[in-house]
């Protein structure tokens, strides 16, 4: 049998691939135009950022941008250091009580008999129905209500009970046949056991997607900094490119700074995304679930 097999998904190129490279090729482009712009935007000279028509490669590349951006941030009492820290500890905080968390109530709610069972799963799901500027008012009540107000934990702890996490879960573990979980208890292991040594390695893509999920809504969310939170030691660096892009308008300086905070706050996401993406094709093809 010859090395270059045909098959679906051969081991070597082959010339039969010629086609779908074809194919594939023009939208791999399309869809990296955007990534492309970003990237390039945030290293237009000043000068070129309001040219028209506008310029999809800049003439020279600068970093005027990123030297502006924290030239405006130094003359503050908090270096934009303490911003990016703090987005940093409270995206890693969240990815990991997040998909412990969920996953515990999903395994609950999957394999676990109790009553009101049913009552707490309905509940999750039509939260599911509110968008987060419906509960945004009630939230803050909440976290008056405990004394959350001004406190870092709040950058992390509104998307740790994430409803459609759990919704996610509780349909992979559904597909976990019950006679593992059965032998699994006859050997002796706990719940806590089943659920981190047999539970999390088969729904493996399904963790993989929730840590994506949460690390890009941590990231890239304003609303601690907007609404729970005075003390600027405590904001997240989003909150900073968001508040410097609004305080400076439509200027040369503020685009400059937009274009170079939005290259900074899309890159751990690519990266992010890139690295978990190849995890859940993996996972899903070898995790066994049928």
């Amino acid at each position: 049998m010859s090395k270059f097999r045909t098959g679906t998904n051969p081991k070597y190129f082959h010339k039969s691939q010629i086609k779908f490279y074809i194919i594939l090729a023009p939208i791999v482009v399309f869809s990296l135009l955007p990534i492309l712009f970003i990237i390039f935007h945030a290293f237009k000279p000043i000068n070129e950022l309001f040219l028209y028509p506008p310029r999809f490669f800049p003439r020279k590349f600068s970093l005027d941008s990123f030297v502006e951006l924290f030239n405006f941030t130094s003359s503050s009492n908090v270096p934009v250091s303490r911003y990016l820290i703090n987005s940093i500890v409270a995206a890693i905080i969240a990815v990991i009580a997040t998909r412990w968390i969920a996953l515990f109530a999903a395994y609950a709610l999957s394999k676990k008999n109790f009553k009101a069972k049913q009552i707490i799963f309905t509940i999750n799901n039509l939260a599911l129905m509110f968008v987060p500027t419906a509960v945004v008012i009630p939230r803050y009540f909440v976290i008056q209500g405990l004394g959350l107000l001004d406190t870092f934990s709040i950058n992390f702890l509104t998307v740790i009970a994430a409803p459609v996490v759990v919704f996610l879960l509780k349909q992979f573990i559904d597909q976990v046949p019950d006679e593992i979980i059965d032998a699994a208890r006859i050997d002796g292991a706990s719940d806590f056991q089943l659920v981190r040594k047999i539970i999390a390695p088969m729904v493996a893509p399904a963790m993989a997607t929730v840590g994506i999920l949460t690390f890009q809504t941590v990231w890239n969310s304003t609303e601690a900094g907007v609404y729970y939170i005075n003390n600027e030691n405590l904001r997240t660096f989003s909150f900073l490119i968001n508040s410097l892009t609004s305080s400076t308008g439509n200027t040369l300086l503020g685009q400059g700074m937009a274009a170079a905070g939005s290259l900074l706050i899309f890159i751990p996401n690519l990266v992010i995304f890139i690295f978990m993406q190849s995890k859940v094709m993996n996972t899903m093809a070898y995790s066994g679930l049928k």
